[in-house]
């Protein structure tokens, strides 16, 4: 039900703020609204607002599929707000590097919930790296698109090549991988039991 709760809530945000140019002034990461009028708030906004339809909608759906899959977990090693303390941490964590190197730079926004599902999607693969997703039609290994998505994002971010917080990307995955090692004993012990024995 929370990850629920953050889709709806995601949702209604962005479709307002696509008609609503002052919301979206007020909720997206703007480095110097944090650094000069202490607007710390936008460290989380920024992920209930996105640039179009198509990126709310992949990201919505990503966190449908893989953050159901792990809710439970969260709910019962943090409690039953777990899940949503993970999500709000991969929000705040996947966007601080960013935040840093533009601190000062009023040029600079990022938007967008991308750095938590991918804390969130990386975060299922340390419990089920050889399951089937499909990816853009495609079916793989999840451990298989994770090795993808990292290259990808490595040689991307060092590209400037678009306009996509691909850092936010590559610290929301570490960031899930992370925080899910630390609060689920044995995990990676069941991890690499897991990866040396191919189920596809």
């Amino acid at each position: 039900m929370i990850t629920l709760a953050i889709i709806a809530v995601t949702c209604v945000v962005s479709f307002l703020a696509f008609n609503k140019p002052k919301l979206m002034d007020d909720l997206i990461l703007w480095p110097p609204a944090v650094q000069r009028h202490r607007e710390y708030h936008r460290l989380v906004t920024y992920g209930l607002v996105h640039a179009d339809f198509g990126h709310l909608l992949f990201n919505m759906l990503t966190l449908f599929f893989f953050g159901r899959a792990i809710e439970s977990v969260y709910a019962e090693e943090l409690g039953r707000f777990g899940f949503l303390l993970f999500y709000i941490g991969g929000l705040v964590v996947s966007i601080l590097p960013t935040y840093i190197k533009n601190r000062r730079n009023p040029n600079y926004h990022s938007l967008g919930a991308s750095g938590a599902v991918s804390a969130a999607l990386f975060a299922f693969i340390l419990f089920a790296p050889w399951a089937r997703i499909i990816v853009f039609v495609l079916p793989m290994p999840a451990i298989l698109y994770a090795v993808l998505y990292v290259g990808y994002s490595i040689y991307m971010d060092r590209a400037g090549r678009d306009n996509i917080n691909h850092s936010a990307h590559l610290w929301g995955a570490a960031y899930g991988v992370i925080f899910t090692l630390l609060i689920k004993q044995g995990l990676f012990t069941y991890f690499l039991a897991q990866l040396v024995n191919p189920r596809m």
